[in-house]
């Protein structure tokens, strides 16, 4: 039997000058996968390739793939994307210089907090990056509206009253249509005017040239406009403006994140798995997972600062590799689910199934070698919280690996912009090169747009069962008369539902409720 320290020397990635190693040893790949995957996996590399040089990677937009080249605008396929990349970075940098030196100020002074407006890769980047990298240092304090529900907007603003006249608001969304950016810029506004201030004078844009939020925005005379670009896909603009804005505004090292994600690149562009982490990782996520997302992938970073990780993992992981049709059209049904929180809290809630009950995951552990800034104390002689923390890793490895439960671990000197950088770029590299063995495009996301169109129509039916409603000023109408007035039989369940939304909050309509849902009238006054 093998040694255990060879067997994890065996499948050890170890880039001591980039304070990384992947560990593998304890998710080995059964015999003969690594020759049966060879073809397929040139065949990544190569595609990989071919993106990177400029090719049409997403046929169903037309559009090219390039987050690479915001970390490395020379590999840009034109001089001109270079340069606009390039011109992007020094703008971020001046705007956020400008900020903290006060020359760019809120109505009532230097500007203290900001407010970022988005959803999905223009939210969770940010919030991850925010939070991975913020300290009592930061030069505004960060605060996220990345929804639609009226609550929680109001929650936001709660924590800002008193103090929108030094609150930076920046307003992202590429086409600037999307209706959750768009309804919290709308909201934003209207505070700021309630406030008696200008929000033009407190805003900034980060949308596509030509968007409606490009042009609301310059009409309005915003303070200022940053890119997005048509091949920057939202899950993967986190080192691009999307990101990077954000960031600097905090005052977080944004050229540490861009030197750390092109030193990944670099690694991970290495056509050779026996070198390539991200490759190593995909070849993993294939064998454990049948290739076909069998099992699901359980993200535990034993560290505070990499709380959202998992979260911001589920947008690039499941959004790309969450897929119906292979690139032939072919049915398949991809994905590869992704869940987790932070260890050691993990182990006092979902690790007591991990280990003894259904084995329909694998987990990656990721360890962070350096405890805090300074020395710690010892909560036991000779024994740090840090030591605990450390421990209790290691032994959940060992208790996992000891009832046939796979694992890689994923460890990192500490939680810097070059280490976060380094994390964004490995699992974005991943996750292109697995889709290229899968044969799916990870580059759109049909479910998405048809989420989006199946609300529009929704918003359709509420208008005409409140038109029909109000027809019978005072009189009382179940769901189903509703329907037969406004000739939408069929859909009696959706107009339940959007007049019981409706008659919960402020407004004309009113609802008597039943326990039999046919049974409950609507009234409008």
């Amino acid at each position: 039997m093998e040694n255990s320290f060879n067997n994890f020397r065996k499948h050890l990635l170890n880039f001591p000058n980039l304070g990384l190693t992947l560990d593998f040893s304890r998710a080995p790949a059964p015999a003969g996968f690594e020759a049966q995957i060879a073809p397929a996996l040139a065949q990544a590399f190569a595609d990989m390739a071919v993106l990177e040089k400029g090719a049409i990677a997403n046929p169903d937009e037309k559009r090219m793939v390039g987050h690479y080249w915001l970390r490395a605008p020379e590999l840009a396929p034109n001089a001109e994307i270079a340069a606009e990349v390039k011109r992007a970075v020094a703008a971020i940098l001046d705007f956020a210089h400008q900020v903290h030196a006060g020359l760019v100020k809120g109505s009532a002074g230097n500007f203290t907090d900001l407010l970022c407006i988005g959803i999905g890769g223009s939210a969770l980047g940010p919030q991850f990056v925010a939070d991975a990298l913020g300290t009592k240092a930061d030069k505004l304090r960060v605060h996220f509206i990345d929804n639609t529900d009226p609550d929680g907007i109001d929650r936001v603003f709660d924590t800002l009253a008193g103090r929108l006249g030094t609150t930076l608001a920046i307003v992202t969304s590429k086409s600037g249509s999307t209706p959750e950016p768009r309804n919290g810029q709308i909201e934003a506004a209207l505070r700021w005017q309630q406030a008696g201030l200008s929000f033009a004078r407190h805003a900034v844009a980060v949308t596509g040239e030509g968007s409606q939020l490009d042009k609301v925005s310059k009409a309005e005379q915003w303070l200022a406009n940053f890119p997005m670009w048509d091949w920057v896909g939202g899950r993967t603009s986190e080192i691009g403006p999307v990101g990077l804005l954000p960031a600097a505004l905090q005052g977080i090292d944004i050229l540490g994140l861009l030197e750390g994600a092109k030193a990944m690149d670099a690694l991970t562009r290495v056509p050779d798995a026996t070198v390539n982490p991200a490759a190593r990782m995909a070849l993993a996520w294939h064998h454990l997972t049948e290739g076909r997302g069998s099992k699901a992938m359980v993200v535990l970073p034993y560290k505070d600062r990499l709380l959202l990780f998992s979260r911001y993992l589920q947008q690039l992981v499941m959004e790309s590799l969450g897929k119906e049709l292979d690139l032939q059209g072919r049915k398949v049904l991809q994905g590869l689910t992704v869940y987790g929180n932070k260890g050691s809290t993990d182990q006092h809630a979902y690790v007591q199934q991990l280990r003894d009950g259904v084995n329909n995951f694998f987990a990656v552990f990721i360890e962070v070698l350096k405890d805090r800034e300074g020395p710690s104390v010892a909560v036991e002689p000779g024994v740090s919280s840090g030591d605990y923390l450390q421990s209790f890793l290691l032994g959940t490895r060992d208790a996992l690996s000891s009832n046939g439960r796979a694992s890689i671990t994923l460890t990192i000197k500490q939680v810097d912009a070059h280490s976060v950088g380094m994390l964004i770029a490995l699992f974005e590299r991943a996750v292109g090169l697995y889709a290229s063995l899968l044969g799916i495009n990870a580059y759109h996301q049909p479910g998405v747009e048809a989420g989006k169109k199946a609300a529009a129509e929704t918003l359709k039916v509420r208008a005409q069962a409140l038109a029909g409603l109000a027809k019978f000023k005072g009189k009382s109408l179940t769901a189903t008369q509703v329907c037969e007035e406004i000739g939408l039989v069929g859909k009696e369940e959706l107009v339940f539902k959007v007049l019981l939304h409706v008659a919960s909050n402020p407004g004309p309509v009113s609802a008597q409720e039943y326990p039999d849902p046919g049974q409950t009238l609507f009234t409008h006054s």
